[in-house]
């Protein structure tokens, strides 16, 4: 035990670590530490394994930049979904959200991030590059097949609708269609945060994207 510290230096790093988590404060951290070390040693290393394992195996998907523990995702590599239509998601969590209405049956580009020149996220940031090669050359997408619609899904907010306009300039000139979701979803807020009826209105009423508008 260090000086000043209520706990063993290892349970005191354990907390520390843990509370650096998103939405986990202290005495979260706190809870979370006791019921480990509560828990059984092998209950306790499969979640240290489970995390280990995530760093070591978890990569982007070669074409969409899913997460995966393959070279490409299982939605990519599905010979059922509509490689022709591209949903455009910002993070992996956005393409879960679509994926539980069970609805969309095409595939997805993640583009990691969204513009947020204040934040220094610029275009470079993100896969954008990549999306636009995979409609150039059919050969980058999903079993080569050619990319007949870009959907973009984007957060309904201010940054979201930034880079959807920035995206729709950048395919003004291509052979495919821009369309964007309806807005059923609410203005300023999070695709993960609506729920499954929302967002199939939202992709059976898209509409056409302009960069203009």
């Amino acid at each position: 035990m260090t000086s000043g510290n209520v706990h063993p230096e290892p349970v005191e790093r354990l907390i520390d670590e843990l509370a650096k988590l998103p939405g986990i404060g202290r005495r979260s951290a706190e809870r979370m530490t006791f019921h480990l070390l509560k828990a059984t040693s092998e209950d306790a290393m499969r979640l240290s394994v489970a995390i280990k394992d995530i760093k070591t195996h978890v990569q982007h998907c070669q074409i969409c930049s899913n997460l995966t523990d393959q070279q490409i995702c299982h939605i990519c590599a599905a010979p059922n979904r509509d490689a022709s239509s591209v949903m455009v998601v910002e993070q992996p969590k956005d393409m879960i959200s679509f994926e539980q209405t069970g609805t969309f049956k095409g595939v997805y580009h993640v583009l990691m991030g969204r513009l947020d020149p204040l934040g220094g996220i610029g275009p470079e940031s993100l896969t954008i590059q990549s999306l636009i090669s995979r409609i150039d050359d059919p050969s980058n997408n999903c079993r080569g097949v050619k990319i007949k619609e870009v959907i973009l899904g984007l957060n309904p907010n201010m940054e979201g609708d930034s880079t959807a306009l920035y995206l729709a300039d950048q395919l003004t000139d291509r052979d495919v269609t821009v369309t964007r979701l309806a807005r059923g979803l609410p203005a300023g807020s999070q695709l993960e945060y609506a729920n499954s009826a929302v967002l199939t209105d939202a992709i059976q009423g898209r509409q056409p994207m302009s960069p203009h508008k």
